[in-house]
């Protein structure tokens, strides 16, 4: 006898959408079947026309604990993952004081951690001037790869590299790389301002372009694993389709917030929708859905990045002051699912772009899919419901949101972890360490 089965007739397997039976045995998916077929199990849950998803893989949090614990913390970032049916994050290496930058650092986080995960979690490093001697030592430990910073982070224990300073770290260990990619010389300084144009002149296009040719340059000479971090500015394709096509190991995320919202619809004062670099104008963001379409973006991924009300300045309205971070790992599958329905893509590209992809991006074959072998991560999905997005019923530690009073599509019913429910009342998530080989 197994243990569960979950049957749907929206079951969306790696061959596509289709009627099955996903039979769960000691965590794992032990086999796909037909609909119909008997099964002895311990559970047997038929979802009928609910959609059945592998959970999804959100590689771009951040936690922020230990250190700024107000701002987020483990157990309520994990608690906002399965209630959005996200069932495996990995943790950027700031906001946290320390930063994940040594191999002593990690301990604190994982010992911060520890016990009070709802989903499973994994780490990035980071990479910052002057500890390139402490990457190989980090990497063994197993974190997923290293980001680093060609812009300011935004705090002071996590500064950029400069060109050469990446090239160091590349050169340091043959690991992935992530790159928030700003190119600083482009950037200004935001004038005190209510106005979201004042703030969007200040970080035009060119700073990313500029950027990306910069960390692709990088790649080239290393012959590294490079990804463009949370990619805004369409301007910037071209130049990851170049390098793709010269073979260089290249690729890019964009995020819910650039491929939904619209810079000219952003209310004055409406700071909870800044976020570094900035959400763009229409005809950019059709550029990058058409990048996503065709492959050329590979995932989309939340940058969670909370604070807490008084750092985005709600009271004052000025982008120029405020934190730059938007929240919405819990939001994220209804967001791109309205969005992405509305455009004639399938719950199979939303699943391939949110769930697959960054699974891949990683290394973890055992995520992100429905398939015979894999983590039983699954999530029952109404994709027909709608709702209207309330601040209340988030569960992330600071819930503000630009998302708040939009209706979407798309509502999470159930996620399992390992076959398990999340309830949000016995956390049972898991430390993800990648394979050392």
């Amino acid at each position: 006898m197994v243990d569960l089965v979950l049957r749907s007739r929206r079951a969306v397997t790696p061959d596509g959408e289709r009627p099955a039976a996903v039979v769960v045995g000691a965590g794992r998916i032990v086999a796909v079947e037909a609909y119909e077929a008997v099964v002895e199990a311990a559970e047997d849950v038929d979802l009928g026309e609910l959609a059945l998803l592998p959970g999804l893989v959100d590689t771009h949090v951040h936690v922020n604990e230990p250190g700024r614990t107000e701002w987020e913390g483990f157990a309520t970032a994990t608690r906002a993952a399965a209630a959005g049916g996200v069932t495996a994050i990995v943790d950027m290496p700031l906001n946290s004081l320390p930063p994940t930058v040594t191999v002593d650092a990690l301990a604190v986080k994982k010992d911060a951690a520890a016990g009070r995960i709802h989903v499973d979690v994994g780490f990035w490093g980071g990479a910052i001037p002057g500890n390139a001697p402490d990457l190989p030592a980090l990497h063994a430990a197993g974190v997923y790869g290293f980001k680093a910073f060609l812009a300011d982070s935004g705090v002071p224990e996590f500064p950029p590299l400069n060109p050469g300073q990446l090239a160091e770290a590349l050169a340091a260990v043959p690991a992935q790389f992530v790159v928030h990619a700003e190119d600083p010389d482009h950037l200004h300084a935001a004038v005190p301002s209510s106005a979201y144009a004042d703030f969007l002149a200040s970080r035009p296009p060119r700073a990313e372009h500029a950027a990306v040719a910069t960390a692709i340059e990088a790649a080239r000479a290393a012959g590294a694993r490079v990804h463009i971090l949370h990619l805004s500015a369409a301007t910037a394709l071209p130049l990851i389709a170049a390098a793709r096509a010269d073979g260089l190991r290249v690729t890019a995320e964009t995020c819910p917030h650039y491929l939904t919202l619209e810079a000219a619809e952003i209310p004055a004062g409406a700071t909870e929708f800044k976020c570094c670099p900035p959400i763009r104008d229409a005809a950019n963001q059709e550029q990058l859905w058409s990048a996503l379409a065709e492959g050329l973006i590979t995932c989309v991924v939340s940058d969670h990045s909370p604070c807490t009300p008084d750092l985005k300045r709600q009271d004052t309205g000025d982008f120029a002051a405020a934190w730059g971070g938007i929240a919405s790992v819990q939001l994220g599958l209804p967001v791109i699912w309205t969005a992405a329905r509305a455009r004639g893509h399938s719950l199979a590209d939303v699943v391939g772009w949110m769930a697959r992809r960054p699974a891949d991006l990683v290394g973890l074959t055992g995520k992100g899919r429905i398939a015979v072998g894999a983590d039983a991560d699954l999530v029952a999905f109404d994709p027909d419901a709608t709702f209207v997005v309330d601040p209340a019923r988030l569960h992330h530690r600071n819930p503000v949101t630009p998302y708040a009073g939009k209706t979407l599509s798309g509502v999470v019913r159930t996620t399992w972890l390992r076959g398990q429910a999340v309830t949000g009342d016995a956390p049972q998530g898991r430390f993800l360490i990648r394979e050392v080989s």
